[in-house]
């Protein structure tokens, strides 16, 4: 995937949300201004993709307690110069989570999401523009972590609210999961 393909794709995208909607002009914005967007050494803020890993019922989604944020959250990582963000969150789901049936559910984009990351050691404090994907896996399958995470969970997508404090950025991948229908997602 190139940039012209993501952007193309990120002008197709219907938000969920106002906020949503405001995640998705920044993120456009970033693509369409920066060149370096997609390396971790763009300082104030570069993309990211995550995975929003969902059992094939669609009734739970893997989450991980995150160890630098120690907050429960959907894997990700760094685009690290990668294009191809769908392919980046499935790298990314598992290289964290170990699991080998991680499959996209969907190759369109999920959800955007532009947040704050924490100033850390000599990293100054800075944005991440997440684009998120639709992943599914095995429930069954056994979990080998990686160390990025103090643990990883199926959770019950009833469960999520309060695992993760009601983030909002959580709980709007929640919802779209309880809109989807199970046979044809």
């Amino acid at each position: 995937m190139t940039r012209n393909h993501l952007l193309a794709e990120l002008r197709l995208y219907k938000p969920y949300s106002q906020r949503e909607q405001e995640h998705l002009r920044k993120i456009t914005s970033l693509l369409e201004r920066e060149s370096d967007c997609f390396l971790r050494s763009r300082a104030d803020g570069h993309f990211t993709a995550s995975g929003w890993v969902v059992s094939p019922d669609l009734q739970q989604v893997l989450l991980m307690h995150h160890r630098k944020l120690d907050k429960w959250l959907q894997p990700g990582g760094h685009a690290d110069g990668d294009t191809n963000l769908a392919g980046v969150a499935l790298r990314e789901a598992h290289e964290e989570s170990g699991l080998t049936s991680l499959r996209l559910l969907r190759t369109d984009i999920f959800d955007v999401d532009v947040h704050p990351i924490p100033a850390r050691g000599n990293e100054k404090e800075h944005y991440h523009y997440d684009i998120r994907y639709l992943l599914t896996a095995n429930p069954n399958e056994k979990l080998a972590p990686n160390g990025e995470s103090k643990g990883f969970a199926w959770i019950t997508l009833q469960d999520v609210e309060q695992l993760t404090a009601a983030n909002p950025s959580i709980l709007r991948m929640v919802n779209k999961t309880m809109q989807l229908p199970v046979a044809g997602v």
